[in-house]
């Protein structure tokens, strides 16, 4: 019979039963879990302090980049649109000042509201009288109308508004001009009581004005500027009647001579009535354009008529087809105002007649230059072409529909903008 040789264990299945027996696997693995709760916390500790680091320098990044954007705008609102011209912080009007000569913008003070801002009458602690302009804080093109009018703070002239300064502190922008007690042209037009003011020596002066006025803008001043938005509401009257153009928030500033004064945009700007047809209806600008704005003005004050309500009450399409209609028949008194009953110069009356026949032409190149004008509105030694049939003034004007259509398409302004258009409404002041 064999013995049997008795199993000896291993030395390892000996330990690994002592570990067992005294409960050792449970203290290794609460071990393996403490290391493995060391590592995350070595990892977070490391991970979440570069991460909030990043967070903090992409915040401070980004509010750079906000001040930085909101430094460059304001200086670009400081800096003419078109003749990089630093307004002169002497020219600066503290807001505080602006509101108490307003009475803090009060309605009491209203004096006009335009598309893009609210004319205030102010009274300065000096005791001078201000037009204060309140743009709009949320309109694009109240920006745009700031520099423009703040890029031309240096023009000089009799028959131009003069800017006295601005005012940029936080949303506020507003434009602080000389203060003009007679009120705006159209008001004197179209108010049949003003209308008694306006006989022929002050009409004739208001035409003689506007057109100085005009051609210092295209030819005499440093910078070569079209209002593009000539009317009656732009034109001021002194405590004298004598005019003075304003709001050139619209206006297209060029550098150099005469020539460069010509190009073709995709914003339309102007009033419906006002403007030459090669600009509405192609966009081609230059000089001509406010000349054809010109003539339609001056048939309007020597008429007494507002030319855009004239098809209103009249048989024609405009006051530009009456006037030529008459022109032919040789009967150009017919469109004078009857509330002159007579008491007008003839020479005059029919030279204004036809110098604003010649300023309405359809093609520009046969319409004058302002110098010309002004020439001839002082000089009858010039002998004057002979006009042809004037454009119509509504000739590539949006339709009635399409009018309305943008009219309903922006109500936060005064303005009509859509397909880039921008037509103006006529606000009285």
């Amino acid at each position: 019979m064999t013995s049997m040789t008795p199993l000896v264990p291993s030395p390892s299945s000996v330990f690994i039963n002592l570990l067992s027996s005294q409960g050792c696997f449970v203290v290794f693995e609460e071990e393996v879990g403490n290391i493995c709760a060391s590592t995350i916390v070595a990892i977070v500790a490391i991970v979440v302090p570069n991460v909030i680091l990043v967070a903090l320098l992409v915040l401070g990044c980004c509010c750079c980049w906000r001040r930085r954007r909101n430094k460059n705008h304001d200086a670009d609102l400081e800096m003419g649109d078109s003749s990089n011209c630093f307004v002169k912080k002497s020219l600066h009007f503290d807001l505080a000042t602006i509101e108490a000569a307003t009475n803090r913008f009060s309605n009491e003070k209203k004096i006009g509201q335009g598309g893009f801002g609210v004319v205030y009458k102010g009274t300065l602690p000096n005791g001078q009288e201000i037009a204060a302009k309140r743009l709009s804080r949320s309109s694009l093109q109240g920006d745009i109308e700031f520099r423009n009018e703040a890029a031309l703070v240096a023009l000089q002239h009799r028959n131009l508004v003069r800017l006295l300064g601005f005012c940029l502190e936080g949303a506020e922008r507003i434009l602080v001009y000389e203060f003009i007690p007679n009120s705006s042209l159209d008001r004197f037009l179209c108010d049949h009581e003003n209308q008694a003011e306006l006989d022929w020596a002050t009409r004739y002066q208001i035409i003689v004005g506007i057109a100085g006025g005009v051609k210092y803008l295209h030819e005499d001043s440093s910078l070569r500027i079209i209002h593009r938005d000539l009317k009656a509401s732009n034109v001021l009257l002194d405590d004298e009647m004598n005019p003075k153009i304003s709001d050139f928030g619209m206006a297209k500033i060029f550098h150099g001579d005469q020539s460069q004064v010509d190009s073709t945009t995709e914003r339309i700007v102007g009033t419906y009535g006002y403007m030459a047809p090669e600009y509405a209806m192609y966009g081609e600008l230059s000089v001509k354009s406010d000349v054809f704005s010109f003539g339609v003005l001056l048939l309007e004050i020597i008429s007494g008529t507002k030319n855009t309500s004239y098809c209103q009450s009249h048989d024609y399409d405009d006051l530009l087809s009456y006037a030529w209609k008459n022109w032919k028949n040789q009967t150009p008194f017919l469109i004078l105002d009857p509330k002159l009953r007579g008491w007008y110069s003839r020479n005059e009356a029919q030279r204004c007649i036809h110098i604003a026949l010649l300023c309405v032409q359809e093609n520009p190149a046969d319409r004058p230059s302002m110098a010309s004008v002004v020439l001839w509105l002082n000089s009858y030694s010039v002998t004057l072409a002979l006009p042809r049939q004037p454009a119509s003034v509504f000739l590539g004007s949006p339709s009635p529909d399409r009018l309305r259509h943008q009219l309903y398409s922006d109500r936060s302004t005064s303005s009509i903008s859509m397909n880039n258009y921008l037509i103006t409404e006529i606000y009285p002041r």
